[in-house]
């Protein structure tokens, strides 16, 4: 059946690279797609898919029922943008202002339609179930994955797998792990309260500014000293903000910033450090801080069994020219909602042009794919579809 699979989607790239264009040119905000669902969802009801819409807000599930009875198998893609101006000079630039595909969605989205209608040409030689994800809203919190899941698009699937088309990793790379793939992706809001005044008369005030900056160099202390080396944690300052005047003490400051953990002890104890801290370091300066902190995405956690399963059937597929055991990445990923219902794992398919002096990383406005990775991740996604039938009977 991989000969059959590998001919169709060989002869169907063209179309693949139409309707990646066609999103490109025409993509939607999380949690604002209207369009988008629409097309994904016409595209299976001519193939004849049982299809729902609206799952979750605005996610779409299709469902494919091979010739003999057997697993079920679902498969995800994501299909939102994000707000930032296109700034690639290629004929399919997208045509609404401020708002591109900068990491890879439309190239998902395709990948995973047009695979669906090569599934569909093959049905009555599938032993079991296909079940099309199609997922709004993964670069937003609260993210399309829970709702999704909570509206019941998991429900009788057996195992799951996802890609993401990685474009800072060369075309024919294939990377996975047998655990912890991506990190929790949390955020948190600090925002702190002196006492302003003259910028002459320094000694009337509680300078929000100087404390604001005493924090930022403190909170360094709790991945630097308070936390196992060990154990991978990343906590950024991204944003501080106070009065801008030149000869005004500001009376109060804001600072937000992003924590990444693995695990959720650790996640757990870095808080509990960081409260620590910034009340201390509030109240030697005789002043009020108050910490807000926001749980993102969880870990995404491949599970074993199937991340080995990943590696199988990305080694045997043709193209594919190495197959590597990565590192964790410190991004998030909300497909870790799913692997926390279902078994499956979630891979990164290389999407760099080898002839590319100058390469783009994700949620950069000159972002760009190599369209090739498109039917790399087809091909493995179909095989390890067709060869779960078998395996999770």
């Amino acid at each position: 059946m991989f000969e059959q699979l590998d001919k169709l989607l060989n002869q169907s790239y063209d179309e693949m690279v139409e309707i990646r264009r066609y999103l490109h040119q025409h993509p939607e905000l999380s949690h604002h797609e209207v369009e988008t669902p629409k097309y994904i969802a016409d595209y299976h009801r001519t193939l004849g898919h049982h299809v729902r819409e609206g799952v979750g807000e605005r996610g779409v599930v299709a469902t494919l029922k091979g010739g003999k009875p057997g697993p079920t198998v679902a498969l995800r893609a994501d299909f939102d943008a994000l707000p930032m101006q296109d700034e690639k000079d290629v004929p399919y630039k997208s045509q609404v202002p401020g708002v591109t595909h900068a990491c890879g969605h439309d190239g998902h989205t395709a990948t995973l339609l047009v695979l669906a209608k090569i599934l569909h040409s093959m049905q009555k030689d599938l032993e079991g179930t296909v079940v099309f994800i199609h997922q709004h809203a993964e670069e937003l919190e609260p993210g399309g994955a829970k709702p999704m899941i909570e509206d019941g698009c998991l429900e009788g699937v057996d195992v799951i797998f996802g890609t993401h088309l990685w474009a800072t990793e060369p075309l024919g790379k294939v990377q996975y792990t047998t655990g912890a793939l991506m990190a929790a992706a949390d955020h948190f809001e600090i925002l702190v309260k002196g006492k302003g005044g003259h910028g002459a008369q320094p000694h009337h005030t509680k300078d929000s500014i100087l404390l604001g900056a005493q924090l930022v160099q403190s909170l360094q202390q709790v991945v630097s000293r308070r936390v196992d080396p060990l154990d991978s944690v990343v906590l950024s300052i991204g944003s501080f903000v106070a009065q801008n005047a030149f000869n005004v003490i500001a009376d109060s400051a804001r600072i937000i910033g992003t924590v990444r953990t693995f695990d959720t002890k650790v996640q757990e104890h870095v808080i509990h450090e960081m409260d620590q801290i910034i009340n201390g370091v509030a109240s030697s300066f005789g002043a009020k801080a108050t910490f807000k902190y926001s749980k993102g995405y969880p870990a995404l956690i491949n599970h074993k069994e199937e991340a080995v399963f990943v590696s199988e059937m990305a080694s045997a597929t043709p193209d594919i020219t190495e197959v590597e055991h990565s590192n964790p990445q410190m991004g998030g990923e909300d497909f870790s909602y799913y692997l926390q219902h279902v078994k499956g794992a979630f891979f990164f398919t290389g999407a760099r042009n080898p002839e590319w002096t100058e390469v783009y990383p994700h949620h950069h406005p000159k972002f760009d794919i190599d369209e090739r990775a498109m039917l790399h991740a087809a091909k493995i996604l179909g095989r390890l579809t067709i060869t779960a039938f078998d395996r999770y009977k």
